[in-house]
């Protein structure tokens, strides 16, 4: 039984944490694009850089 005096509260500060977090991260718009960076990846091209040209006449 005592541990639940100090369980409860815990978990309230916990879950008061959790909600501050939240809510500052949808502040500084961490959630404001959700689907760009998914598709940034798979549709993303990369361009091939030509390596150093050797030349072969020398």
């Amino acid at each position: 039984m005592e541990a639940l005096f100090v369980l409860v509260p815990l978990s309230f500060i916990l879950a008061g944490t959790a909600l501050v977090a939240f809510i500052w991260a949808t502040k500084k718009g961490q959630f404001s694009d959700l689907k760009s960076p998914g598709e940034q990846i798979i549709f993303d091209e990369y361009e091939v850089r030509p390596t150093k040209k050797i030349d072969i006449n020398k």
